[in-house]
């Protein structure tokens, strides 16, 4: 990948079938605070970066990165081996600030995790 055409880890997402218990031992493991987006979905607040917490089944979570140029991140993701599960696809929640389309693409590294790229 061109030096260029670096990407950065943007947000964290977790899922837990126990939301309230989860967002209860993150507070009191790590000092997050966070703000409730509906029954199922809590937005991490003083982390560090970007997070949330989705109440559903248990599994690995997601990882979102940002990139300048989208089209040229699937290129190099390809050409390092990664198997897409999601070609460029719109990506809803877009700032209403920003003119920009929203797009990303999602692909699965090793068997288990799934890393979603936005553009920056």
């Amino acid at each position: 990948m061109p030096q260029e055409m670096s990407m950065k880890i943007d947000y964290v997402e977790f899922s837990s079938p126990e939301l309230e218990a989860t967002q209860s031992f993150f507070a009191k493991a790590f000092g997050w605070s966070f703000v409730e987006f509906g029954p199922n979905y809590r937005d991490i607040q003083n982390a560090g970066l970007g997070g949330g917490v989705e109440r559903n089944e248990l599994r690995s979570p997601l990882i979102v990165l940002k990139a300048d140029d989208l089209e040229g991140a699937l290129v190099a993701i390809k050409a390092a081996g990664a198997e897409i599960t999601k070609e460029i696809f719109e990506f809803p929640g877009a700032d209403v600030s920003s003119s920009r389309n929203r797009a990303a693409m999602q692909w699965q590294c090793g068997k288990k995790n799934s890393l979603l790229v936005i553009p920056a």
